[in-house]
């Protein structure tokens, strides 16, 4: 067994060295020129070709993945992008669609598609703006009101929103704004305090009247003099 296993390879023909070390030097000269390192190598190579194929230029292939040439595409994809996460009213998407050239036609018919749809609910918008903003931030309905116009509600759905906050809900927010404020006023004379107060209310939509009431019962509960709060401030 031992003189079987080295008898073939033990006895190479004289040339069978050279043809070995030529074969491997083929093999090696047609990897190096494929591979990495090669003059002609695959990364070059084939890096020429995707080009070639794409039209000469990687931005070519990018402008083919991208938004899509057709508006109504275009239009579409952006309601979409905006709206998701937040809730957009109409005039909002379509001066987006405006600032991106997508024709008004185009624009008006994709925002009518998304109302039709639900996609876009201006009152329902409203309401959940005027809960959201009085709650969190304690403004009152002259204040929401102002806010939902620069988002472009209209007049009568803005109307019916804030008519679903009440007088007496407007002016309890307006106590607890003031008493989370009257802590931080003491050692201010009365007048100070007064105008510190009524104006914080006031930016945020209190009217003069409700602002004085509120705040002059707030000083009173304190001990605070009183007369003459009546006054406008």
């Amino acid at each position: 067994m031992a003189d079987f296993a080295r008898g073939p390879a033990a006895e190479p023909g004289p040339d069978t060295g050279t043809e070995a070390r030529s074969r491997s030097g083929a093999r090696r000269g047609a990897g190096s020129g494929t591979g990495f390192g090669g003059g002609a190598g695959f990364g070059e190579g084939a890096s020429r070709r995707s080009r070639s194929r794409n039209g000469g230029s990687p931005s070519s292939s990018r402008a083919e993945q991208g938004e899509p040439r057709d508006p109504v595409e275009q239009a579409r994809n952006i309601c979409l992008r905006l709206l998701t996460g937040t809730p957009r009213t109409r005039k909002q998407l379509a001066d987006a669609l405006r600032k991106r050239e997508i024709p008004d036609e185009v624009a008006e018919e994709v925002l009518s598609r998304f109302e039709d749809v639900g996609l876009i609910d201006d009152a329902r918008f409203a309401d959940s703006w005027v809960e959201s903003r009085h709650h969190g931030r304690g403004l009152a309905r002259r204040a929401l009101a102002r806010e939902l116009r620069t988002k472009g509600v209209d007049s009568a759905v803005i109307d019916e929103a804030v008519g679903n906050l009440d007088s007496a809900q407007e002016e309890e927010t307006a106590r607890e704004l003031v008493a989370r404020k009257l802590r931080s006023t003491r050692g201010l004379d009365r007048d100070k305090r007064l105008r510190r107060l009524a104006g914080m209310l006031a930016r945020k939509g209190y009217g003069e009247g409700m602002a004085l009431r509120v705040v002059r019962q707030a000083l009173e509960a304190e001990g605070e003099d009183t007369e003459g709060l009546d006054e406008p401030y």
